[in-house]
């Protein structure tokens, strides 16, 4: 029994805090080892788990693939497949929008403190359509192929293209 957190029912009890209902996203393969509470800028809590899995070597298919990275599509894949990147192109201007509105705001006011917190949710959907984009396209590559190639890019200097950098800085790859 640890004495720091435990797992009852779907509930979770922390040690000086209680018993907490979290919304779970998945279920947990084996019992947890060890448990971090993160608290991001927008004011949200999450429960990382650390629990040991035996890893599945059988699922994976002898194949490669070579794949090329772009910007209209996100990927042009050696088996013929496109895969096309979410529009993250209104979530940007949201965030543009919010950012002038906190730039002319005084410091230190009610209103700026809201305009942050807002800010900064806008940030994290934005970062959480990536990760989970990138994250699902990743797992089903990886799960199809045994080999994978991918084109070594300077992103670092495609950046400094003024046309280009916004587009580039969206995909997150």
């Amino acid at each position: 029994m640890k004495a720091a957190f435990s797992i009852k029912d779907g509930d979770v009890y922390l040690a000086k805090i209680g018993i907490i209902k979290p919304i779970w996203s998945r279920e947990l393969p084996s019992e947890p080892s060890s448990l971090t509470v993160i608290k991001d800028c927008a004011n949200r809590y999450f429960l990382s788990f650390v629990v040991e899995v035996e890893p599945n070597l059988t699922s994976a298919k002898r194949q490669s693939i070579g794949i090329d990275l772009g910007i209209k599509t996100f990927t042009v894949m050696s088996n013929s497949g496109k895969v096309q990147s979410p529009d993250y192109s209104k979530l940007d201007r949201k965030i543009r929008k919010l950012r002038r509105k906190l730039a002319r705001s005084q410091k230190d006011s009610k209103t700026r403190n809201k305009t942050c917190v807002k800010f900064a949710t806008l940030h994290n959907q934005t970062a959480d359509k990536r990760k989970d984009f990138l994250h699902k396209l990743s797992i089903k590559i990886i799960s199809n192929n045994q080999v994978i190639s991918l084109e070594d890019l300077n992103v670092s200097g495609m950046v400094k293209n003024r046309k280009l950098s916004r587009v580039i800085s969206l995909q997150g790859s």
